[in-house]
């Protein structure tokens, strides 16, 4: 759990710097990245860093049976989640976006349970789903009762980190944490240096162009959300299973507002605070249920 946490401390400030590294902060406004460049770009960079750690440690070539699994690590965390965050971080505060990302948890739950790996307790899909509305009640009241347009992206972004979160989860009790998240990146790597150049070349001038605060927040996703914090997730996932160390993605929303209020300067209001209790307490119960492991 304690390495869940660690993971998702990382994660957190994950909306807030693509938020400024594609310039939807005021204070870059007009001077970001464009979205497809963070999202690959940091792919394609996070990439580079997990080819050199695979060759320092020389770790082995994974198992052919290894590899349905990290495409779908690939394919969810290390493309579709940035990409859709990306795209709707262009408009949204980061701040009610990370409150969206709170249902995770139960979609990670629900994966975990359709992959077969695990059956939780009635008594855990309950707390699972409580955090979850909990999580959806505070956007609704934040955005005023409707969603943004956006929020259809983010959605799907979660649909696809939590394929990913349960596929990489489980694969890392036999290959490990730090070799999942790295040869899924290295996988990737083929498919998107072609499309990362074009993409270069066509955004030449914006990306001469873009503000030291929106290399900054690409920096940060490409260091540490996309490499170093997947080394704490799956090895806590490994360790205590995906359903239940996923639920720790429950205060998540919580610290990226705290840090979309440091880092953007968005206001911090007294309903994140009580909402943000209540989560931590569902989490607290959700740790007692049964979940059952094959």
């Amino acid at each position: 759990m304690l390495l869940g946490l660690v993971g998702v401390a990382i994660f957190s400030l994950t909306l807030p710097f693509t938020r400024l590294a594609v310039g939807g902060a005021e204070a870059s406004a007009g001077a970001g990245l464009s979205p497809i460049f963070v999202a690959l770009g940091r792919a394609l960079a996070a990439a580079v860093l997990a080819g050199a750690w695979l060759l320092w440690k020389r770790a082995p070539l994974p198992p052919r049976s290894a590899l349905p699994a990290l495409a779908m690590v690939a394919g969810g965390c290390v493309i579709g989640f940035p990409w859709l965050t990306s795209v709707a971080m262009r408009t949204l505060p980061a701040a009610h976006g990370a409150v969206l990302v709170g249902v995770l948890p139960l979609a990670t739950a629900v994966f975990a349970a359709l992959l077969g790996g695990e059956k939780p307790s009635k008594g855990f899909w309950v707390m699972a789903i409580l955090g979850s509305v909990l999580v959806v009640g505070f956007a609704l009241r934040q955005s005023g009762g409707s969603l943004h347009a956006a929020d259809l992206a983010i959605f799907l972004a979660v649909l696809a980190a939590a394929m990913g979160y349960a596929a990489g989860g489980r694969l890392s009790q036999t290959l490990g944490g730090q070799q999942t998240i790295c040869w899924a990146l290295v996988l990737a790597a083929p498919p998107l240096l072609p499309v990362v150049g074009w993409i270069s070349w066509q955004d030449a001038a914006q990306i001469r162009h873009a503000a030291s605060a929106a290399w900054a927040g690409f920096t940060y996703v490409s260091v540490f959300s996309m490499f170093i914090g997947f080394f704490f997730w799956y090895r806590g996932m490994a360790l205590g299973g995906v359903a239940r160390v996923g639920q720790v993605q429950l205060v998540q929303p919580f610290l990226s507002v705290l840090a979309a209020t440091v880092v953007l300067g968005e206001a911090l209001e007294w309903q994140t605070v009580i909402f943000a209790i209540a989560v931590i307490a569902v989490v607290g119960a959700g740790r007692k249920m049964q979940v059952k492991r094959a």
